[in-house]
């Protein structure tokens, strides 16, 4: 795990850090015209509908900029659609690509096309398959855009669930309106407390619970979603944003902690019982005593799993980036991007399909040969 208040020096780290700390990074060199990332294709028989929603939560005031009013979110929905309608999903919009490479890179030359036009598999306006779905919402890392788990929620979509990728507000590089404008990353100007951390946590639950409000009401949406059958799971403070979630709302059923620090304790009474996956870096228990402390309090079925070779972004879309632009990884880093979305996929759908849709799992009872990098702690 990386906690939200550290920096790291390396420049494949650098978009996972907040803005003050990498203005100054130097920026890698313009990347040739012919630089095309390509999300890798989504592992299940489905084909995958995409909406963007902007939900206006109007009990709750902003709680990073209270001057504009009740919380406003964009969520990416993602949902088992009907083949061959609707028009390519862009991975995210050009305000809010550029904000992300100003501010990470900063006198960077690389183009906002190099983000824009990456190649998504899922499709806008496409019509939803009948039925209803497990609903899992996703949560991104802190000062990261929503569009880090593309490939994540695209692969469970194509599976059989409706997939909520939410952008918080604020906290991250931008986040675009429909009316045009794009928010920046206020809370990323604020020193990292404790306090801070927690707070930033729990928010994001609020948020989750939100969403979760919203999508199971919504006029258009809400036949496609299973309101009995729904789950968290997110990347750094996205995932750690998983225990006060399942804590606060019964609705959520299971959770998934994607290489994050887990500022909010897990009571020593458990999770009420509910099933909880921690997926991370190698040597967690030696960086981050939030994972031991996490661990020794779960009172449901519970997996920790630590791969070899990942760094803390292996767990998202952006080692795709790196690779294709050809910003150096830190030393120790062992594993390709197609890789690590390859892992973070299966397991993270296995752990779904067990907990939402009942079905056996055997890569989850222990190593297997066909993933020497991951390491159970039962």
């Amino acid at each position: 795990m990386i906690r939200i208040r550290r920096t790291a020096a390396a420049a494949a780290l650098l978009l996972a850090m907040p803005l003050p700390v990498v203005a100054a990074a130097p920026a890698p060199a313009a990347p040739a015209a012919d630089v095309h990332v390509e999300l890798p294709r989504p592992t299940g028989e489905f084909a995958v509908g995409r909406q963007i929603l902007h939900l206006t939560d109007q009990s709750r005031t902003d709680p990073w900029v209270p001057s504009t009013g009740p919380r406003q979110l964009m969520v990416s929905m993602y949902y088992p659609a009907k083949p061959g309608i609707g028009g390519p999903a862009p991975y995210m919009t050009p305000e809010a690509a550029r904000l992300l490479l100003d501010g990470r890179l900063h006198g960077t030359t690389i183009p906002t096309e190099v983000v824009t036009d990456a190649r998504t598999w899922s499709r806008s306006d496409a019509l939803p398959r009948h039925g209803r779905h497990p609903l899992v919402v996703l949560s991104p890392g802190f000062t990261m855009p929503r569009s880090e788990l593309t490939a994540l929620a695209e692969d469970l979509t194509s599976h059989g669930y409706v997939v909520a990728l939410v952008d918080h507000t604020y906290e991250n590089t931008g986040t675009t309106f429909p009316d045009g404008h794009t928010t920046t990353s206020v809370a990323c100007e604020i020193p990292l407390t404790d306090a801070v951390r927690e707070a930033i946590e729990n928010g994001r639950a609020k948020d989750v619970s939100f969403v979760i409000d919203q999508l199971t009401t919504h006029p258009r949406y809400a036949h496609l979603i299973d309101r009995t059958r729904i789950g968290m799971a997110g990347h750094s403070a996205g995932g750690a944003a998983a225990v006060p979630a399942l804590l606060s709302d019964d609705r959520i059923r299971a959770g998934v902690d994607l290489d994050g620090s887990m500022d909010v304790p897990v009571p020593a009474t458990g999770l009420k019982g509910k099933p909880f996956l921690m997926v991370g870096r190698a040597n967690a228990a030696g960086d981050d005593s939030t994972w031991t402390n996490t661990w020794a309090h779960l009172d449901g079925w519970k997996r920790w799993l630590t791969v070899t070779g990942a760094i803390h972004m292996t767990f998202t879309d952006n080692p795709l980036f790196f690779e294709e632009l050809g910003i150096p990884q830190p030393p120790g880093t062992a594993m390709t991007a197609a890789r690590g979305i390859q892992l973070t996929r299966q397991y993270v759908a296995a752990f779904f399909d067990l907990q939402l849709k009942g079905i056996p799992q055997p890569a989850l009872d222990g190593p297997a040969t066909a993933a020497p990098e991951v390491t159970f702690h039962l």
